[in-house]
């Protein structure tokens, strides 16, 4: 066992027992590697990267690779979810050289953690013009023996042009119709029409931009963007990507069509989704929106919930076929030969209706199951009894690995997910979910000063530091669970993580500016301080701070976080009407900011009352942009919005409020649908 032994990621854990003398990240690996004169060989991946476990068994569980490595390098091996901060300041380098990225990422460092050489999957021997991973560390070790001076110039060169790369002032002013409008005629001209989702192959699900496109209608009307989102979320609920026997998705297409999925499934990704596709039946009434919203819900519960109440990171894409190999997507893929072991007489039926065919749509004649054609024409029953035995079935199999390390920020993200799908749907064991994975980060995750750890597992908490998005994700969902639950010791809690950004995440010698920073003012200082305001696969943490910062000012008026707000906003003027599919959270940020967004208080005389239940239900039901929900008693003082919201004439009633003009109060659900949308 090497050093990774003693740490808690499961990916680190994973290379623990190879001949490779790895070190974590730490600033003894960097003394080691100055003490003894040699470069560093930085590795980053994931547990569930299916690349990274080739690279891994091919080069790293080598014994003569490892010798190699061992004499003349000192190698760090980082988990790139355990420190998105080291990953994302390296990745920038490797895209800004090589002009790709992926992982695994590899990098060689100087011993003072500066870059000079890069590169993501390397080989064990030359293939399709790559160069063999042997040849690369003999090439690098070269390098570093007979040409110190050069690489200490190209890695000096690097750090200059990344520290370059820092954005500079924004102008604090959010966007505003203008630029909206812009942002969605871009996404128009990308739009896939024929299959949904937005560019060519790989697809990756745009949760993101769903939900602007969706927050954009609700607002202006605009049928276009509605369409938008119909069409997709419809194209990848009946494809390859969504798991149709057990629910919930996989983290994109290899293709444009949403047949073949990369067979990993996500905490982030399904996270996002399930709301997304509860938000889509909140503002449509789509049956099969909600039948996605609940099956995703009931699988991230069932298959990533862990003992202490947190949700895992991520099932693998690989699992054993049942002959001892480990293949991607085994656990999912079906013959007709299988089909027919399973269901006897109705494998026809269950073959046409998931488009399981003798050729396969993905390897060695195997399919991934589909809806290819509508429910409709199929007898209901049999094809439910189908779906049961064949999920059973396939529990039989070898289940793909999880990586039940509990991450702060995607935690947020399932609690805001599955509070308000519990809520929508009358399941309480939903919201019930949602509170257990919140009081595990209450409880595990911050500590007495209101800082965020960045993971745990097993009920131990880890050693890294929360960036950006932990706190914006994790103050999402707490702001989620307070307009649920009517509880607002969520709204408290997510103050606390608010004030933490302002006071540790803000450029403070431009605060005008708006530009936040992806790890706090006092974190450990790598080569450049991370800052992105870009999303990825989950919310930028830039544009999750903004959001639950204008959701936060809302709820309790406070002028500094609105303020805050609307200057991080700024660069969503910038980047909105350019590059639209990647700030696609900060586009719904900003019309949350245009409409208001809108306070709604609800009051009633106890917690039971029959009218208070049904204004409330109304409330979250309202497809008002970002509006924020209080509710209890006139006496409350758990929630700001409250104060001095009385009865009316004895019974419950609502108050909406926007832009410092409150509508009359009224005592009807349906008055109060129509003030709100839905």
């Amino acid at each position: 066992m090497n050093r990774l032994a003693h740490e808690t990621s499961p990916y680190l854990l994973q290379h623990a027992d190879n001949p490779v003398d790895w070190w974590p990240w730490s600033a003894e690996a960097f003394e080691a590697a100055r003490t003894a004169n040699k470069p560093v060989l930085l590795s980053v991946g994931y547990s569930s990267c299916h690349w990274c476990h080739v690279m891994a068994h091919e080069s790293f569980e080598d014994e003569a690779t490892a010798g190699y490595l061992n004499e003349h390098f000192v190698s760090v091996k980082v988990d790139r979810e355990e420190r998105p901060d080291v990953d994302a300041v390296y990745m920038e380098a490797v895209q800004a050289a090589t002009g790709q990225g992926g992982w695994p990422m590899t990098v060689f460092l100087t011993p003072d953690a500066e870059p000079f050489y890069f590169g993501t999957y390397f080989p064990p021997a030359p293939r399709h013009g790559m160069p063999s991973f042997r040849q690369v560390l003999e090439g690098v070790r070269a390098a570093w023996s007979d040409r110190r001076d050069e690489v200490a110039e190209v890695a000096g060169k690097i750090v200059r042009d990344l520290a370059q790369r820092e954005l500079g002032h924004q102008g604090g002013r959010p966007p505003g119709e203008g630029e909206l409008a812009q942002a969605l005629l871009g996404l128009t001209r990308e739009y896939d029409p024929q299959r949904g989702g937005f560019g060519g192959a790989p697809k990756f699900p745009p949760s993101m931009v769903i939900e602007f496109l969706l927050r954009h209608h609700a607002r202006t009307g605009s049928e276009g963007a509605l369409q938008m989102a119909v069409d997709t979320c419809e194209r990848m609920a009946r494809g390859g990507l969504y798991d149709q026997l057990g629910g919930g998705f996989a983290r994109y297409s290899v293709d444009r069509d949403w047949v073949v999925p990369h067979f990993e499934k996500m905490l982030y990704d399904n996270a996002l989704l399930c709301r997304v596709y509860a938000h889509l039946w909140r503002a449509t009434g789509s049956e099969l929106a909600r039948r996605v919203a609940l099956e995703t819900a009931d699988f991230m519960v069932r298959e990533l919930r862990t003992a202490e109440g947190g949700f895992a990171s991520a099932l693998d894409a690989d699992s054993d076929d049942g002959s001892g190999r480990h293949v991607e997507g085994a656990y999912y893929v079906w013959t007709p030969a299988q089909l027919q072991e399973v269901l006897g007489e109705d494998a026809d039926l269950a073959a046409q209706y998931f488009g399981v065919t003798a050729e396969g749509t993905f390897e060695h004649g195997q399919s991934v199951l589909q809806l290819p054609q509508q429910e409709g024409v199929f007898d209901a029953e049999r094809i439910e009894s189908a779906k049961r035995r064949l999920l059973a079935a396939r529990a039989e199999r070898p289940a793909p690995g999880r990586d039940d390390k509990v991450v702060a920020a995607w935690n947020g993200l399932a609690v805001a997910a599955l509070a308000e799908t519990g809520a929508y749907f009358d399941r309480p064991d939903l919201v019930e979910a949602a509170v257990g994975a919140a009081d595990l980060l209450v409880r595990l995750h911050l500590d007495d000063h209101a800082r965020l750890t960045r993971t745990s597992r097993d009920g131990r908490a880890g050693a890294n530091s929360g960036v950006l998005e932990d706190y914006g994700d994790v103050a999402e969902g707490f702001l989620a669970l307070a307009s649920v639950t009517g509880e607002g010791v969520w709204l408290e809690f997510a103050g606390l993580l608010l004030d933490q950004v302002l006071a540790r995440f803000t450029d403070r010698e431009s605060p005008e500016s708006g530009a936040l920073y992806d790890t706090a003012a006092d974190a450990e200082r790598l080569i450049r301080r991370p800052q992105d305001p870009t999303d990825n696969a989950t919310p930028s943490g830039w544009s999750a701070a903004a959001g639950a910062l204008l959701g936060y000012a809302a709820h309790t008026g406070s002028e500094p976080h609105r303020t805050a707000a609307e200057r991080a906003l700024g660069i969503v003027r910038t980047l909105g009407p350019r590059v639209p599919r990647f700030v696609g959270w900060g586009l719904a940020v900003a019309e949350a900011l245009l409409d208001g967004p809108r306070e709604v208080a609800i009051v009633g005389p106890g917690d039971r009352d029959g009218g208070a239940i049904a204004l409330h239900r109304t409330a979250l039901l309202g497809t008002a942009p970002g509006a924020v929900v209080a509710v209890g008693t006139p006496e409350s003082d758990e929630f700001p919005l409250l104060a001095g919201r009385p009865l009316v004439g004895g019974e419950a009633a609502a108050y909406v409020c926007r832009n410092f003009t409150c509508d009359a109060p009224t005592t009807d659900p349906e008055r109060l649908r129509a003030a709100l949308g839905g």
